[in-house]
């Protein structure tokens, strides 16, 4: 895309993905959460048609580029079932592992990411290192030729579903001061790894974890790129992270505004449809425009990531990220008020999202630390902290 109008291609991979997404849906994926397990098939079809992995290099799967996958998250999360593990596996980790493997490590792990059979977890956040990431204290130090991390991690997504997982740490010899990551990818099953659920509030079929490395020893080719790496080689996973939590903010958004107005067309009171009344319709309609505006940021955030345009996309990441996490939490409680007491019942679908709806102004990265970051790089400002 290099303009505002989608190619022929990003167009067909749009409507491609809508189909396979209404064929499984909302009933689909609720159902799957209820009963405590994961969307499998789903994970398993978009894996096979090549969906998890359109970002990757050619060679392995992919071709396209982070605006594809954006197309990807999107248009699940419309349909009612987005994937989340897509947000840490093909964005992140995909990203990460293509631009600062080795070739060994792209072809150990970047097929699995690209058509589902691998799926790999992303572990940063700490209990006392939530936004201030250079306050990680997972360390890793050396002994001979091999690598011995010992830490801690919180709110991990997917530890259950995965095969592999991607440790953001630090080396001994630089345990303080700013962060320069080092990055450790390891199979799930690797001794000294362990972990145990958190109970969310949230109906969603992934689930989060605290996570504990006690001495955990690894082979030295299990380090990604540098072991004291500049903070860039990290945010060359995280801008897309924003990039995705941002795609699945808008589909949750357009989820919940057709569940609305698909409501208040048949819905009459009076013998005039809700629809009719402004004082339903005109808070959907603006709904609607702050959706629209946060996609088109997303959009623009995406095509500067695969132009190479790293500052650039950084700025549009955070802006479309905070644009649709405030547009789809606004759009969501609009949906559930035009229902009325139908908005809270199971039969209509909607109130299962209003939690997942406040997520998206929380992870991965908070409104406020967002705003921080406009105001200090896009405004000038000074910092408060």
């Amino acid at each position: 895309m290099s303009n505002i109008v989608e190619t022929e291609e990003q167009q067909a991979l749009r409507g491609a993905v809508a189909a396979m997404g209404a064929k499984y849906g909302e009933d689909y994926y609720l159902n799957k959460a209820r009963a405590g397990q994961h969307t499998d098939e789903l994970w398993s079809e978009a894996g096979r048609l090549g969906y998890l992995g359109v970002n990757l290099p050619e060679p392995y799967g992919g071709g396209a580029g982070m605006y594809e996958l954006s197309i990807v998250m999107e248009e699940l999360a419309a349909a009612g079932c987005p994937l989340l593990m897509m947000v840490v596996c093909s964005a992140i980790n995909g990203t990460i592992i293509s631009k600062f493997g080795t070739d060994e490590q792209k072809r150990r792990w970047l097929p699995g990411i690209g058509d589902g059979t691998g799926t790999m977890a992303f572990a940063i956040t700490e209990p006392d290192a939530g936004s201030n990431s250079h306050q990680i204290t997972t360390t890793a130090r050396r002994d001979g030729s091999d690598w011995i991390l010992s830490g801690q991690k919180v709110f991990i997504s997917g530890l259950d579903q995965a095969q592999s997982v991607l440790v953001v740490g630090r080396t001994l010899e630089a345990k303080v001061g700013s962060l320069r990551p080092a990055l450790f990818v390891m199979p799930i099953d690797t001794p000294g790894l362990s972990w145990t659920k958190i109970d969310m509030e949230m109906v969603n079929p992934e689930n989060q974890f605290q996570f504990f490395l006690d001495e955990v020893r690894l082979p030295a080719d299990a380090l990604v790129g540098s072991e004291d790496a500049a903070i860039a080689q990290l945010f060359a996973g995280l801008n897309p992270e924003r990039i995705m939590g941002a795609a699945s903010a808008v589909g949750m958004g357009r989820f919940a505004i057709d569940k609305a107005v698909d409501y208040v067309k048949t819905r009459r009171v009076w013998n005039t449809p809700l629809g009719a009344h402004q004082g339903l319709a005109h808070p959907l309609a603006q709904n609607h425009i702050e959706i629209e505006l946060a996609k088109l940021m997303m959009q623009k955030a995406a095509a500067l990531y695969d132009l190479g345009d790293a500052a650039g996309a950084a700025e549009a990441a955070n802006m479309a990220k905070y644009a649709a996490g405030e547009a789809s939490a606004r759009a969501v409680d609009q949906a559930i008020q035009s229902l009325g007491g139908n908005g809270l019942t199971r039969e209509y679908g909607i109130a299962s999202i209003l939690t997942a709806s406040r997520l998206a102004r929380i992870a991965p990265v908070s409104r406020e630390m967002i705003l921080n970051f406009i105001a200090q790089t896009s405004l000038g400002l000074p910092r408060s902290y």
